[in-house]
């Protein structure tokens, strides 16, 4: 099994595009990683969040958790929420979203972050989708925490699917088969999401969007935007950001994966991963390899 352990301490310098320069720096910030070596495209994390405040980023996989104490506050398609204690947290993948502490003491959390592929493997039951961002349920959401834990402590690879199966299946009465968020949305975006997806290490311009959805190009940036409440530029960053966790997880060196995703060079890469994923590239990568 695979560890990450961190404790939070940066300073996070946003683009002047993005806003006023923040500084994240606090004792209590910690984040912690698990990624079982047998089983693809499943990562288990825990964290206790006072001062970060998370930038927009996406998950490749479903992002499936509870909160234990405090409450988290997170823009997640187009809407503010709040997830108080004893709630789950119902994340679909590849959408844009952030996050910060509500209350004085932050907020403490587990999740798990699970491929597409990985849920239609383990449940046999394909499309999975999720309404609602935060859902009320607190005996749901303590038996949740205790399957996380349970997971997090599990080293037997049959001992880790069995609980695996059991909590999807928890955080299955929550989910809608049929995907029809995705299926309203039109084609023409998932082409540009294609495209961004294809083009992660390259200069990407307004007009080659545009052109590649087939309208001009404000035309199509005030549509992006009322689509995914996030514009073209923050997608990729967020896809990139994406793309250079899972080639940290491989193994990769930070100034090759700067290069690989299209970022400026390695402290482009660092300030920008730390502030989405509240650690450095270098320790996220340090305690997966342990």
């Amino acid at each position: 099994m695979k560890y990450h352990q961190a404790n939070t301490c940066c300073a996070c310098h946003y683009l002047p595009m993005h806003g006023v320069p923040h500084l994240f720096d606090h004792p209590a910030d910690t984040a912690e990683f698990r990624r079982p070596a047998h089983r693809p495209g499943v990562e288990l994390y825990r964290a206790h969040i006072v001062r970060h405040a998370f930038e927009p980023h996406v998950h490749d996989g479903f992002g499936l958790g509870a909160i234990e104490s405090g409450v988290e506050r997170f823009r997640y398609r187009g809407a503010d929420h709040l997830a108080p204690p004893d709630s789950l947290v119902l994340m679909n993948p590849d959408e844009v979203h952030t996050g910060r502490a509500e209350t004085e003491g932050g907020w403490r959390y587990r999740m798990v972050y699970i491929q597409q592929a990985a849920v239609d493997e383990i449940t046999g039951e394909p499309g999975w989708w999720f309404g609602d961002a935060v859902q009320a349920d607190a005996v749901g959401a303590r038996l949740i925490t205790a399957l996380l834990n349970a997971l997090w402590q599990a080293r037997e690879p049959l001992a880790f699917d069995s609980l695996l199966l059991q909590l999807l299946s928890e955080f299955r009465r929550h989910a809608r088969v049929s995907r029809t968020a995705r299926a309203e949305a039109p084609s023409r975006f998932a082409l540009v999401i294609d495209y961004l997806h294809a083009h992660l290490a390259e200069r990407v311009t307004l007009d080659d969007l545009a052109k590649v959805a087939g309208l001009s190009p404000f035309h199509f940036l005030r549509q992006f935007r009322a689509r995914h409440d996030a514009t073209p530029q923050q997608m990729l960053m967020a896809f990139r950001l994406s793309a250079a966790k899972r080639l940290l997880a491989a193994g990769e060196a930070p100034a090759q994966v700067a290069a690989a995703t299209g970022l400026a060079d390695q402290a482009h890469l660092t300030r920008a991963f730390a502030c989405r994923y509240g650690v450095t590239p270098a320790r996220y990568q340090r305690r997966l390899q342990r």
